[in-house]
Parts: C-alpha cells; structure tokens; sequence
C-alpha cells in the first residue's frame, strides 16, 4: 500500500522485531527504502535485504557484547535469563551467553515467557537458588506487573537485577510496588532522567520533543516517555536527510540511489542530529555503532554509572548488502 497506493519516499519507524522480519519481504519486493527503529539484530544479520536500514539505534547484539563485561564484573558470574518468547527476546536468548562466556560468566537458565502473559509468578519457581544475577528484557503492557511480582516473590532477599529499561518503559519507576528495584541496574539506550555531564544537544532534544528532566512530557508527569529508545526516531530521520541530500534525491525514481547513499554513510557526530551520542555506519550490514548507558535506580531515578565505547560493540559481519542488487 505504502508503495502502489500512497507512493510514499520511503517507509520508516517500525517497532517490534517479528513485524520487521515479516514485512522486510515487501519492502525488498517493491524496492522500498525501509527504516527501521527496532534493536534487534535482523536488519544487522544481513538475513533481510538491501532495502533495509537500521541507521538511528544500536542493535541486541552489540548492546549485549559491550555490556557483558560490565554485568561478569559487578553484578554476577551465575546468570538467569528471563525474556520474551518472540524474536526480539531470541536475540537477547542467543547472545548473551557467548557474550557472558567470554567474561568468565555463565548463563544457567532461560525462561521464555508469551509477550501475552498477564502474570508471571508462576515462572518465577524455575529461577535456579544459585542465581546471582536475573537478567530480565520484558516488554508490552505487563511490564509493570511482572516487574512487581518478581518483587513480591523475592521480598528484600534477591538476586541481583539486571534490566533492560524495556522491562519499564513508559512507567514511572516510583510506582507502588517497585521499591525492590532500589539499587538495581538497568540498560538504557538514552538516559531517562537528565544526567550532570548532559550535552547541549541532549538538552535541546529534550525540549524540542517536550520531555523534562525526569523523562516525563512536560506538564504531566505522569505521562513518562520511552527515552531510553525514543532518540532511535528522530536520529533515523537525520540520517535519511543526510542521504536524501548525499543522492540528490528528487522522488520515489531516486530511491535505488537512496540506498546506496545511505550505505556510504560511515559515521555520525554526536550534535543535535545525534543527541544520545556519536555512532559508526557500516553500509555493509546496515547497521550503526554506538555508546550504551548502564543506570542505577537509587533515591528514585536513574543515574548512569557507566558508558561503554563505540569499538566495545562492534563484531564481525555476517555477510555484506552491498552485493545484492538493487
């Protein structure tokens, strides 16, 4: 439809992994540029096609090798793994235990839960006694619920807790309930809660999308945003401006010259284009390299405790876009 019927330049924004992988097809098929803002690693895997990007967030994979040495070193070497039972939670299921291996720490469960699953206690028995660490990517409208219930089976006697911030995004972490979570760690893409060393371009972001210092919209602060991920959106539309510019593109005639100017795209500045830091292209996997924050709940926010580096992401590519044919 967007193609045939709407012609639109390009197709951008999607989400939820299992929608990219399944409408990657008709974007290659109909020789769409698709622009993607979903983290997982199928745009990166070079499984999918040359009509594919993912220019604006890092992808699972990276994320998860340039945090491990962080999780091996302060949070625990015996690891369980609680994640949901669809492809975004596969990458996280396939990734962090080579990635935890090579840290001298090990995964010694996984639990996959439905991402329909409305309560979780029932789960929470299969948690090995000797778990030092659960590592939890939860996502969807439960995510508060399981947040809370993992609370109530362990009382104040738990594990540590490491968390991808989707487990709460667009809750606020001062709910009833999430006292627990005192003193555990998360990862977050882009802090929610505004940081002493923030940028010029961080705080020019968040008042150009209307967030304050706590991650909320400003005039509600109950309406808590999805910053750690949010950013991905608008970075994206920078760098499809970018290589609009590079092709001289005119209309949906140039898009073939589009992608390949998106492809010689190598690196992209930290600014206001690039608030939540600087990031490496490369055009052969379609995939961007950046920096992840590790934050720790204390006194009722997130501060970030440590920022990994660009190269601490970066991997061998499994294959090259750039030989296909457009």
């Amino acid at each position: 439809k967007f193609a045939t019927q709407h012609k639109t330049d390009i197709v951008y924004g999607t989400l939820f992994s299992h929608v990219v992988i399944g409408s990657a097809p008709a974007a290659g098929e109909a020789k769409m540029p698709y622009f993607v803002v979903s983290e997982g690693h199928h745009v990166a895997s070079t499984k999918l096609n040359r009509y594919v990007f993912q220019p604006g967030i890092t992808d699972v994979k990276s994320q998860i090798q340039a945090m491990a040495p962080w999780i091996a070193a302060n949070a625990g070497k015996k690891v369980t793994q609680i994640f949901p039972d669809f492809a975004f939670g596969y990458d996280h299921r396939d990734y962090l235990p080579p990635a935890l291996k090579a840290q001298g720490a090990e995964v010694i469960a996984q639990i996959a839960i439905p991402p329909t699953e409305s309560s979780f206690t029932k789960y929470f028995p299969q948690i090995p006694a000797e778990t030092e660490v659960i590592y939890h990517v939860m996502v969807g409208p439960a995510v508060l619920t399981f947040v809370k219930e993992l609370g109530e089976f362990y009382g104040s006697n738990r594990p540590q807790l490491f968390g991808f911030i989707d487990s709460l995004e667009a809750t606020d972490i001062n709910s009833p309930g999430l006292e627990f979570l005192d003193g555990s760690h998360f990862w977050e893409g882009s802090p929610r809660y505004a940081q002493p060393d923030d940028s010029a371009a961080q705080k020019a972001y968040r008042a150009a999308v209307g967030i304050d210092d706590n991650g909320a919209a400003i005039g509600d602060p109950k309406d808590v945003s999805t910053a750690a991920h949010m950013f991905g959106c608008w970075e994206t539309l920078y760098v499809v401006k970018k290589a609009m510019e590079d092709a001289g593109y005119k209309g949906p005639e140039d898009r073939a010259k589009l992608v390949e100017a998106t492809e010689a795209l190598t690196e992209f500045a930290e600014g206001p284009e690039h608030p939540q830091g600087p990031k490496t292209f490369n055009g052969k996997i379609h995939q961007c390299f950046g920096i992840q924050n590790i934050s720790k709940v204390e006194g009722g926010r997130l501060n970030v405790v440590h920022k990994t580096k660009i190269e601490d992401g970066l991997y061998e590519p499994e294959g090259d876009y750039t030989t296909q044919p457009l």
